[in-house]
């Protein structure tokens, strides 16, 4: 299985996708289709839950995301949760900025939706 990247966009986040059990999603979600920009995404994770890493560590540092874009997303990471069914582990980190509730508030609601743990990590304004 090879390594998936994504370059950021205007619209759109940069996403690697590493089978070594590395997820990253960063930058700005609000592509025009939201269902076809994250199909490859989508694709790339249902091959690596067929053999994932003993631990699948997913980076989350969006700036900001549409409804579009959460619903995929939420989507995705359900299935990263799948790995635990091969007594495999996840561990999902969420980065926001100092201040920025609204996505701080998200990350909580995903976590809610999920039912998973999520490590809220706090960037520090320069």
């Amino acid at each position: 299985m090879k390594e998936l990247r994504i370059e950021s966009g205007r619209n759109t986040p940069e996403i690697i996708l590493n089978p070594d059990g590395f997820i990253r999603i960063r930058g700005l979600s609000i592509p025009e289709n939201a269902e076809e920009f994250y199909e490859p995404v989508s694709k790339w994770v249902d091959d690596y839950i067929e053999f994932p890493a003993d631990v699948t560590v997913v980076d989350v540092n969006l700036e900001y995301f549409n409804s579009a874009s959460a619903k995929v997303l939420i989507r995705i990471f359900q299935k990263v949760v799948y790995v635990s069914l091969k007594n495999k582990k996840y561990i999902f980190n969420w980065y926001y900025e100092e201040g920025d509730e609204d996505i701080l508030e998200r990350g909580e609601y995903f976590s809610s939706i999920l039912s998973v743990p999520i490590n809220f990590i706090k960037i520090e304004n320069k």
